[in-house]
């Protein structure tokens, strides 16, 4: 799962770069680079916690057996992930997200997106 989620980072960053700075220009590299170092990853028992700076960026289900390995959920709060529903999948490739966080479902896409045709990659994360 790790390599996914460097994946999701890396496209966490690429959002970034291309939101423009506060004076309506392109953001610099120096930004970009301090924005990715500001990223850390907190792996909990039952959740990976990805943090951006002093926000919750979101949440990475890895044990919670009503949702699937590598499900995105949105931040409850500063510990604690919003358990509606999934925002995507990490596994599957399946999410849209801004460098601020998941996007909510009726942002991208319609009934049944996120839903898995087969368990398997699941099984083996």
């Amino acid at each position: 799962m790790r390599n996914e989620i460097n994946k999701l980072i890396e496209d966490i960053v690429s959002d970034y770069a291309k939101f423009a700075a506060h004076d309506g220009n392109k953001r610099s590299d120096e930004s970009v680079n301090a924005f990715r170092d500001s990223i850390e990853i907190h792996e909990g028992s039952k959740y990976i916690k990805i943090e951006t700076g002093t926000s919750v960026w979101g949440f990475i289900n890895k044990s919670n057996n009503n949702f699937h390995p590598g499900d995105i959920f949105k931040a409850k709060n500063w510990k604690t992930p919003t358990l509606n529903r999934s925002r995507g999948n990490i596994l599957s490739g399946k999410y849209h997200i801004n460098w601020t966080g998941p996007l909510y479902l009726h942002d991208v896409a319609g009934p049944g997106f996120y839903s898995w045709q087969s368990d398997e990659l699941a099984r083996r994360a």
